[in-house]
């Protein structure tokens, strides 16, 4: 036989394009359209429709970056289209190849009701099957006409990220508004060619079922009257039928499909129009289930959810119905899809409470898994908290997205710092948005690392971001591969049946031990750094409002603990943690607004804890600790005059005149508390850092080296630090002054400013304090670069094998060698509050309060020692997608901490992030709870979310090894329980109560435990 295969596919390619597709509307009429422009920001249905309208014509430009356009559509199915399936057909001017982040629009009955969303490949919305003919049609569409900030695949920034700078100018030219009949056998004889057409172009040259389906498409190019396409489609199709009907292999793989629209809370586009967002998709997505009874749709963020329910409560209650029915499939138990790595300890134990939460009184669901499928890494620590909140599984697929190494599996159980395994997939089709091409079915198959261990793996699709979600296609393009040979067999079911059925069938499935790092998006932990520092200061302020807000209502009369400011300032926050928000990936306008919220969360909650300590009493100046270790150190009174004081943790303690052991004297550029003495150089950095205590010194080359790097990655600005950044950099070592400005025996002080670059200044002032082997080095930057990251080196002259770097409830050690590619990848990772690095005997830990991304290097010197080198990004300055990221001032603190151990580390980590609070209160209650116990630490106190008065605790294993302590309160004890994050019993775990009324406290590595404590009778 001749090989014909060229001519064919071209032609069936030709045909299918020219002649069927323009085929499947049948007749058509057009809309009378009426436009209103809404000025401003978007306005209320109510609104709206009292609004006067005018003309308007098709070919129109029309809507300004960011705005809404008003059109009333108004028109009658003809009498001849009696019988006929009719549906309204609406091009916006759809630009790109990308559904999403573009024009999108909902289309409302005259009474407000939302039918359905108009997106780029989901342009229909139904009238009648069949009508009667005659039908009247007044639609009211609401048309967001919003920027395609990915236009030019991200090539040059662009002012549209912001309304401030987006100009004006029209974006899009109106297409085509009309009554339509769909040909639902031209429509059927396109997918069927769909499916047959890529099927076989990805089927192997030898397979003799390649060749079954190309002749069998040549026969079905005879039997079409080109002329006569609606009239010979069915014909076509009975030719087709026999290929279509034969079933897969009975080893074929099986792909289950759950529906699914991965909206981003904010990314290129602000909060508001993700508002807008959820109700256009969700309409989608309840019209497409009442079309599809075999449909299931996933769907995380229960913040998302809140949103519609507040804004469009019908929609709402069309969600509610779909997930009686079964076809919606509530997942991921979060607040927002957050970012994997940045968030605190405690906050992912509250994205996680919360968003299950709101499932379980909403719907009556409990999810079982965590669904982030596009968070940028993964912290060690999520097993364990995914556990506690109750899930069985985990899902992601963002690690396909690995720069340099393949991750060797697809179906695996996931092992955290403290040894707990969750049962995770990592979808082999490698996206999130997948629409069963042939393309996406041969991949998902060809990928899957899984063979012959396991045979099935997970496809979410439908398009997200404003694509609309799940089309009809898609289903349809389902129900054809549920059973066809040469593909694997789709099945549509819940996450929940596919993670059952994966983990019955690969009992033995492998272990992958320790974070999920991304080998891709590593800027993320430094980009837009005042988001970053807000969500610090924000997790952290919430803990000490928590803290004292229960001291009141447990010690003054009359306090009444501010639940729903609490619960209400937590979700601010933890919406802020979303993956594009909190790493800094987002347009200028989602991080302009992010910072004017963290600075209303500080204020709000600067007073809540104000009241609070107010409510114990007036009349003294005392200090309060917020930190779970006890202190002694020294703070600046309120007329900036240093003291000296101790504190107990968690607890409070009289302003005195104590004096430290140690204090501090300065001579010259020298700084000496007896126990570092600290030596700054001409150029500003550190020339020596020696600890007197155990006599040796600290550094191995100049100490706080900032170092301008240039800093252009290949793609993805916000988002990657490509390796090449090392290589071209200028060390800022010329300083405009050097200047002793503190020589208090409390407190040392050397100030040293600078001007470099386009007009960037920086000022900083190191700082040694009396009793303490701290130094500080406050900083004030005023950022005017572009392209540059600034970074702060400490060479330290020790042989580290490893860096340990503090993450949620605990910390994660990797190499500092590069001996295989997956080391030498990790030349940018991120940490929290702390990096240590030591030799046997002696450690050093650097500190900081709002930054993340760091690296640590190791080079060998000529006299034979090692350098060990920490190198903190301080801040960058990427262009797209927001052309002034992180330009303007900056004001945040690190610390070296010579001789430290881990525990040193997480001690001075807490002190360094929760400053000392003076305030007046005569009242000096016991703190809430105290523990006794090395590596037993307190992460959060507070009343319990059910109001019922009981005290939760929950606390942690920090250095890495087993801890017993005791626990004690500061009020009457009746019971204690241990409990999951939902604060919910555990029935195999009691927690044991001495005879004095303490709780014992025995913990693994890493353990996380939580703890009800229900207050005795003489209590509040």
């Amino acid at each position: 036989m001749h090989d014909e295969r060229r001519r064919i596919e071209e032609r069936v390619e030709r045909v299918h394009t020219q002649r069927i597709k323009p085929a499947i509307y049948a007749a058509a009429v057009p809309f009378e359209v009426e436009a209103w422009q809404a000025p401003g920001e978007p306005v209320s249905f109510a609104e709206a429709a009292a609004a006067s309208y005018e003309p308007f014509a098709m070919d129109t430009p029309w809507g300004p970056p960011w705005g809404t356009t008003w059109f009333r559509m108004r028109g009658q199915v003809p009498a001849e289209w009696a019988g006929k399936r009719v549906e309204a057909v609406i091009d916006l001017g759809f630009v790109g190849d990308w559904p999403g982040n573009q024009a999108e629009a909902l289309v409302h009955l005259t009474d407000g009701t939302p039918l359905k969303a108009v997106n780029p490949l989901n342009q229909y919305v139904p009238i009648a099957n069949p009508a009667t003919g005659g039908e009247t049609v007044d639609y009211l569409v609401e048309a967001a006409s919003n920027p395609d900030i990915l236009a030019d695949n991200f090539s040059a920034p662009t002012p549209l990220g912001d309304v401030l700078t987006a100009g004006d100018k029209p974006l899009y030219t109106f297409q085509r508004a009309d009554l339509a009949v769909l040909d639902e056998e031209v429509w059927h004889l396109d997918l069927d060619l769909q499916v047959l057409s890529e099927l076989m172009v990805h089927l192997a040259e030898h397979e003799p079922r390649r060749h079954e389906i190309m002749h069998a498409l040549d026969r079905a190019m005879d039997t079409l009257d080109l002329d006569d396409v609606s009239g010979s489609a069915a014909a076509v199709r009975e030719v087709l039928a026999p290929v279509l009907a034969k079933p897969a292999h009975a080893s074929a793989h099986t792909v289950s499909g759950v529906g699914h629209a991965h909206i981003d809370s904010a990314w290129l586009w602000p909060i508001r129009e993700t508002k807008r967002k959820t109700s256009r998709t969700f309409s989608n997505v309840t019209s497409l289930a009442d079309e599809y009874d075999d449909f299931i749709f996933a769907c995380s963020q229960a913040q998302q959810y809140e949103w519609v329910r507040d804004n469009y409560p019908r929609v709402w209650a069309r969600i509610q119905d779909s997930v009686k029915k079964g076809q919606w499939a509530p997942v991921g138990g979060m607040w927002v899809e957050a970012d994997g790595n940045l968030p605190g300890g405690e906050a992912i134990a509250r994205q996680l409470v919360h968003g299950k939460r709101f499932f379980i009184e909403h719907f009556g669901v409990e999810t079982k898994g965590v669904w982030l499928p596009d968070s940028f890494g993964y912290t060690a620590a999520y097993p364990q908290l995914a556990k506690l909140a109750g899930n069985e599984w985990f899902l992601t697929q963002k690690i396909s997205w690995n720069q340099t190494n393949k991750f060797p599996h697809h179906t695996f159980w996931w092992e955290g710092i403290d040894g707990t395994r969750i049962f995770t997939h990592f979808p082999p089709v490698d996206t999130y948005n997948a629409r069963f091409s042939g393309e996406e079915m041969d991949r998902a198959v060809r990928n899957y690392r899984e063979k012959g261990g396991g045979s099935r793996s997970l496809a979410p699709f439908g398009w997200g971001d404003g694509g609309g979600g799940p089309t009809r296609e898609i289903m349809e393009r389902a129900r054809r591969l549920a059973d066809l040979e040469g593909s694997p067999k789709v099945v549509i079911e819940h996450p929940d049946a596919f993670f059952a059925k994966a983990r019955e069938e690969y009992q033995e499935a492998p272990v992958w031990n320790g974070e999920l790092y991304l080998e891709l998006h590593r800027a993320t932990y430094t980009s837009q750094a005042r988001t970053k520092q807000g969500n610090r200061r924000s997790e952290h302020k919430l803990r000490e409002a928590e803290l004292w807000a229960t001291t009141a209502a447990l010690h003054a009369p009359g306090y009444a603990y501010p639940y729903e400011k609490l619960d209400r300032l937590w979700k601010t926050v933890l919406l802020h943690q979303f993956h594009d928000i909190l790493p800094g990936s987002s347009i200028a306008w989602v991080h302009r607004e992010a910072e004017a919220e963290y600075a209303r969360v500080a204020e709000e909650l600067e007073a809540l804890t104000a009241e609070a300590v107010a409510a114990l009493g007036g009349g003294g100046t005392r200090v309060f600790n917020t930190s779970p270790y006890d202190r002694a150190e020294v703070v600046r009174t309120a007329d900036g005059a240093p003291a000296y004081v101790e504190v107990p943790a968690s607890g409070s303690a009289p302003l005195t005149d104590a004096g430290p052991t140690q204090p501090v004297k300065a001579e010259g550029l020298v700084l000496d508390n007896g126990l570092v003495r600290v030596q700054v150089a001409e150029d500003g950095t550190l020339s020596s850092v020696f600890d007197l205590r155990s006599g040796r010194e600290v550094l191995a080359g100049p100490g706080n080296l900032l170092r301008l790097h240039t800093d252009l990655p290949n793609y993805w600005d916000a988002w990657d630090i490509d390796k090449h950044y090392k290589n071209r950099y200028t060390d800022l070592l010329s300083p405009d002054s050097v200047e002793v400005v503190s020589a208090d025996p409390l407190l040392g002080a050397i100030r040293v400013t600078r001007s470099f670059g386009k007009g960037s200044t920086l000022t900083q002032t190191i700082t040694v304090r009396a009793d303490s082997p701290r130094i500080d080095f406050e900083t004030e930057i005023d950022w005017h670069e572009a392209e540059k990251i600034l970074k702060a080196g400490f060479p330290v002259d020790v042989r580290a094998a490893h860096s340990s770097a503090e993450i949620q409830f605990g910390h994660v050690q990797r190499p500092t060698h590069t001996n295989t590619s997956w080391e030498a990848a990790r030349f940018e990772v991120s940490g929290h509050r702390w990096v240590h690095i030591g030799e046997p005997g002696y450690g050093v830990a650097v500190i900081n309060d709002s930054t993340y991304g760091h690296d640590v290097t190791r080079t060998v010197r000529e006299d034979g020692g090692t350098t060990t080198t920490v190198a903190l990004s301080l801040v960058r300055a990427p262009r797209i997608p927001d052309p002034e990221a992180d330009q303007g001032k900056h004001r945040l603190t690190y610390s070296l901490l010579p001789g430290a151990t881990i525990g040193d580390a997480v001690a001075e980590g807490y002190a360094l992030n929760l400053p000392l609070r003076i305030a007046d209160a005569a009242g000096a209650p016991e703190p809430v709870v105290s523990v006794d116990g090395d590596g037993v630490t307190v992460e959060a106190v507070k009343l319990a979310d059910d109001e019922s008065g009981d005290v939760v605790v929950r606390l942690y294993e920090s250095r890495g090894g087993r801890a017993r302590g005791v626990l004690r309160t500061g009020f009457p004890l009746a019971g204690a329980q241990i409990t999951d994050l939902l604060e919910r019993p555990l029935a195999d775990e009691a927690a044991e109560i001495d005879g004095d009324g303490a709780v014992a406290v025995s913990l693994r590595p890493f353990q996380v435990l939580t703890l009800r404590l229900q207050r005795g009778t003489t209590g509040r």
